[in-house]
C-alpha cells in the first residue's frame, strides 16, 4: 500500500509515529508538505504535485495545522477528487476546525455539552453570563488552539470586561459554563474507526485551568467510565471523522465534551496509555481499503 502523509515537518512525534507503523507494516509511505502542493482542477483528471512531480497513493492521512486549514483542506479535497482514500475528509475536518458549528452539531446529536452561549453583539453580555449560570465562566476565541484565547473569568464584570475587549478586536468569541468540578483535568480519547484505542487523563499545572499539554499540563493513563466511552464515540461519529481526539470533562451530570479534534497528537497519550495509536491507525486504513465501498465513500461527502 502506498500511503501520503500530510504533514510540514517528519520530525514531529505524531508523524514519524505514522511513518514507523506504516513501514513496520510493509506499506511505502512518504511525507508531503501540504503548503508545496499544487493542483490541477479539472473535471476529466484531477491532478496534484509537489516540486514537479505528480503524486499518487491508496490513502492519505492529513495531518493539517489549524492555521492553514484552508489551504491544507483544499489539498485533501483534491485526493477526494481523484478518488483516493483520505483518512479523515475534508468535510469533517472542516467541522471540527469550526468549534461554534462544532458545537451545534454535537447539540444536534444529544452528546453532552457545557452549556455554551453565543452573540454577535455586546448588549447580550449580561444575558450570556446568566445563561451560562453565573461566573467563573470560560471564555475561548473561536480561532484559538491548544488553549491559547481561553480565559477562565472569575466574576461576571471580569467576564464582562473580557467579551467587550474581545469583541473591539472583532473576535468571535464563545462563552461557556465553567465546570468546577474537574478540578482543572479533562480526558483525551482516541476515536478509531468508532472505537476508543487509548485515553489518558490531563491534568493542568497549579494555578491554572487550561489541561492542555503545550500548556505544561501533565498526562496519565485513566479508565474511562462507559458513558465516556460512549460519548467519545458519538462525538466522533457527529462530526464525521475516523480518527479524532474527544476532550471530556466530567462534570456533575455525566460526561462533557470540550473539544473534537481532526489531527490529534499522540506523543502524550501514546506514551501515557502505553498503547500503539500509530498502528492502529494503520490497520483502520487496511481494514477501509480492504472494503472498496467503504473506502470510496470517502470522496462522496
Amino acid at each position: 500500500m502506498k500511503l501520503l502523509i500530510l504533514s510540514r515537518n517528519p520530525q514531529l512525534y505524531s508523524t514519524d509515529a505514522l511513518v514507523k507503523a506504516a513501514e513496520k507494516r510493509g506499506h511505502e509511505v512518504r511525507v508531503v508538505d501540504y503548503l508545496r502542493c499544487y493542483m490541477n482542477i479539472t473535471s476529466r483528471k484531477p491532478r496534484i504535485y509537489v516540486d514537479g512531480e505528480e503524486l499518487q497513493a491508496d490513502a492519505v492521512i492529513p495531518r493539517i495545522a489549524a492555521r492553514h486549514t484552508f489551504y491544507g483542506n483544499a489539498v485533501v479535497r483534491q485526493f477526494e477528487m481523484m478518488n483516493v482514500f483520505t483518512l479523515n475528509d475534508s468535510v469533517a475536518i472542516a467541522r471540527s476546525r469550526d468549534k461554534l458549528r462544532s458545537m451545534q452539531i454535537l447539540a444536534k446529536r444529544g452528546v453532552g455539552l457545557p452549556v455554551t452561549g453565543f452573540a454577535h453583539h455586546t448588549d447580550a453580555t449580561g444575558k450570556l453570563i446568566e445563561m451560562c449560570g453565573g461566573a467563573p465562566l470560560v471564555i475561548k476565541l473561536l480561532e484559538g488552539t491548544q488553549g491559547v484565547g481561553v480565559v477562565l473569568a472569575e466574576t461576571a464584570n471580569a467576564a464582562s470586561s473580557v467579551i467587550e475587549a474581545f469583541k473591539d478586536l472583532n473576535a468571535n468569541i464563545l462563552v461557556q459554563e465553567f465546570i468546577k468540578e474537574a478540578k482543572g483535568s479533562d480526558i483525551r480519547c482516541i476515536v478509531v474507526g468508532g472505537k476508543v484505542v487509548a485515553s489518558m487523563k490531563r491534568q493542568a499545572p497549579e494555578g491554572e485551568f487550561r489541561s492542555n499539554l503545550h500548556r505544561g499540563g501533565s498526562a496519565e493513563k485513566v479508565k474511562i467510565t462507559p458513558e465516556e466511552r460512549a460519548t467519545a464515540i458519538r462525538a466522533a461519529k457527529a462530526m464525521g471523522l475516523n480518527v479524532a481526539g474527544v476532550d471530556l470533562l466530567r462534570s456533575n451530570h455525566g460526561p462533557v465534551v470540550m473539544e473534537v479534534n481532526s489531527s490529534p497528537g499522540l506523543e502524550g497519550i501514546e506514551q501515557s496509555s502505553k498503547k500503539d495509536v500509530a498502528g492502529g491507525i494503520i490497520e483502520f486504513i487496511e481494514r477501509t481499503l480492504a472494503n472498496p465501498a467503504k473506502a470510496s465513500k470517502s470522496g462522496d461527502k
